[in-house]
């Protein structure tokens, strides 16, 4: 198999978690021009079959489902359907995200609802989608974190701006998450599925321009990152030539954690 037919995702089937949220129209853009059977899924059923849409009239083969990460019986359905109308699954993106916790001092209702859907669910996913990934010999999942699962808060760049602090359960989830990829990756590994992890930086979303020069000045590239940078690293872990690859951690963040 030559290199550039190792990097093809074409006909694979792979799912997309998350498909409406901060980093998904961009991956459901990006994955679907790979060529692969994309299945793009959130709690927002008509804005992903608005995305399908959209996607299917360039060409691509994408098409919608419900999900609630937070209800193991919605993961076990999604995963049922997929089968039966794709016959198999050959990748994961676990995009999806609750931002449930609204401050440092919300209470404690927000951190549990949080968990229920960031860490529980996101575990589910693994365990529910094990057994249809194995069934090929060979399968990756993808899971996007966050710079924020590896560095702590600047602090200083949300002063004197609108924009809030973060809350601590994302911290909490993402910095479990690597080593929750490194775990699943040990236990997939003899079923030939492999999995990684990949941590965007900050996302160029609307903020005000004093946050975003502050936060330019801590990459090496002096920019936020946008809605195409985060595609190509995914759409590489998923293919063939990352076939040696599993356990990783893969930055996307212009440089900001290497400083």
């Amino acid at each position: 198999m030559s290199l550039s037919e190792r990097f093809s995702l074409r006909d694979r089937v792979v799912i997309l978690t998350g498909a409406t949220g901060r980093y998904g129209r961009g991956l459901a853009a990006d994955l679907a021009s790979t060529g692969a059977r994309l299945i793009v899924t959130s709690r927002e059923p008509e804005r992903c079959s608005q995305i399908a849409a959209a996607e299917n009239q360039l060409g691509h083969q994408v098409f919608a489902e419900t999900l609630d990460q937070g209800n193991e019986a919605s993961i076990q359905a999604l995963c049922g359907r997929v089968l039966a109308a794709h016959g198999r699954v050959d990748g994961l993106v676990n995009n999806a995200v609750l931002h449930s916790m609204t401050a440092p001092d919300a209470p404690v209702e927000e951190w549990n609802e949080s968990l229920r859907v960031n860490a529980t669910g996101l575990m589910l996913m693994h365990r529910v989608f094990q057994a249809p990934l194995a069934a090929n010999g060979a399968g990756s999942i993808v899971n996007i974190g966050s710079i924020f699962g590896t560095n702590g808060p600047m602090l200083s760049r949300y002063e004197g701006t609108e924009h809030a602090i973060p809350s601590p359960d994302y911290f909490f989830h993402k910095g479990g998450l690597l080593n929750l990829t490194r775990y699943y990756a040990a236990l997939f590994g003899p079923a030939g599925i492999r999995v990684n992890c990949v941590s965007p930086g900050g996302f160029l979303s609307g903020q005000s321009p004093e946050y975003i020069q502050r936060y330019a000045g801590h990459t090496f590239l002096r920019r936020m990152a946008n809605s195409s940078d985060l595609g190509g690293a995914v759409a590489f872990l998923l293919s063939d030539a990352a076939g040696y690859i599993t356990g990783a951690n893969l930055p996307v963040d212009g440089g900001y954690s290497a400083g």
